[in-house]
C-alpha cells in the first residue's frame, strides 16, 4: 500500500509541475495568396512547395492561412502531412470560395472543439455577407489541449473585408464578442488578414484597452522585433517605403510573447506569396 501511495504521491507532483510550467509554441499567420492563373510566374503551383516547405522549417505549431481555396488547402495537405486542418469554403459552408483554413500539429494537439462562423449580421448563416462589404468572410476556430502539458488553448483565423468601412467596423465587435464567448477565459490566438495597418480603426478597435475583450498585437509586446515593418508587398511591386502591415497575430488571456518576425523572403525570384507570414514564439502559463 504504501508503494503505491508513493508511486500516487509522485504521478500528482510530476502532473502538478508540468501544470505549471510554460508552453512554448511557434504561431503563424500566412496569406498564401489565391490560386490566380494571371499571376504568371508567382502562381501558385511555382509556391506551393516553397510555401510548405517554410511552413515545415519554421516549425509552426498553429498556422492561420487566408484565400486558401479548394485545390490549395489539397496541395497543403499533402504536404503538411504532420497537420489537421479546420475550415471551410467561405461560399457555401463546403469547398467553394477561400478558406480561413486553420492548421495545427496532429502529434501535439488534441481537438476539442472546433467551428466557423461569418463576419456578418447573421455569423452562423451559411456564405451571409456582412453590412457594405465587398466579398463573403469567415473565421475558423479551434480549442486545443496540448497533450504533455494539458494546457487548452483558443485560436482564430480569420480575414476581414478590404473595402466594406461597416462591415470592417463591425466585424471589430463580432471577433470580440465571438472569441470572449468561445474562448471562455483560455489563453488566446488571434491570427489573420485583416486589410488594416497599426493606425487604423480597426486595429485600435481591436486593441483598445478600455474594453475588456480587447486583444493584443503580439509585435507590440515582443521583446524582439525581426523583419521588415510591413507584410504587403503584392510581390515585390510595391516600392519599399509604400509597403503596409496588415498581417496579425493578438493574443490574450495570459499568453506572453517571446520573439516576432516578418518572413520577407524569397527563393531565387519567387516569393513565398503577396504577403509576407508573421512568425511568434509564445509562452502560455
Amino acid at each position: 500500500m504504501k508503494k503505491l501511495a508513493y508511486l500516487l504521491l509522485g504521478t500528482l507532483l510530476v502532473t502538478s509541475v508540468k501544470a505549471q510550467m510554460p508552453v512554448e509554441l511557434n504561431v503563424m499567420t500566412y496569406n498564401i495568396r489565391y490560386d490566380n492563373p494571371d499571376d504568371n510566374q508567382n502562381n501558385w503551383k511555382y509556391r506551393r512547395d516553397n510555401a510548405a516547405n517554410a511552413i515545415r522549417f519554421y516549425d509552426a505549431d498553429i498556422l492561420g492561412t487566408q484565400e486558401v481555396l479548394h485545390n490549395q488547402l489539397q496541395d497543403l495537405k499533402e504536404r503538411l502531412s504532420g497537420y489537421d486542418v479546420v475550415g471551410v469554403g467561405r461560399d457555401d459552408g463546403k469547398e467553394k470560395g477561400e478558406y480561413s483554413a486553420l492548421w495545427y500539429k496532429k502529434d501535439r494537439f488534441t481537438l476539442l472543439d472546433s467551428g466557423n462562423f461569418w463576419l456578418s449580421e447573421t455569423p452562423l448563416i451559411t456564405a451571409s455577407k456582412g453590412w457594405d462589404g465587398a466579398c463573403v468572410r469567415i473565421a475558423s476556430w479551434v480549442k486545443l489541449k496540448d497533450k504533455k502539458s494539458g494546457k487548452s488553448l483558443f485560436a482564430l483565423n480569420t480575414h476581414f473585408d478590404h473595402i466594406g468601412v461597416v462591415a470592417r467596423k463591425e466585424s471589430v465587435k463580432l471577433i470580440l464578442n465571438k472569441v470572449a464567448e468561445l474562448s471562455k477565459g483560455i489563453p488566446v490566438i488571434v491570427t489573420g488578414d485583416f486589410n488594416a495597418e497599426p493606425e487604423s480603426n480597426v486595429i485600435k478597435g481591436l486593441t483598445d484597452t478600455s474594453n475588456n475583450k480587447h486583444l493584443i498585437d503580439s509585435r507590440t509586446v515582443s521583446p524582439i522585433v525581426y523583419g521588415p515593418a510591413w507584410s504587403f508587398h503584392d510581390f515585390g511591386r510595391i516600392p519599399l517605403n509604400e509597403r503596409t502591415l496588415i498581417d496579425y497575430i493578438f493574443v490574450r488571456n495570459g499568453v506572453k510573447v517571446l520573439k516576432y518576425g516578418v518572413l520577407a523572403e524569397t527563393k531565387d525570384s519567387t516569393f513565398l506569396s503577396d504577403h509576407a507570414p508573421i512568425l511568434v514564439r509564445i509562452a502560455i502559463k
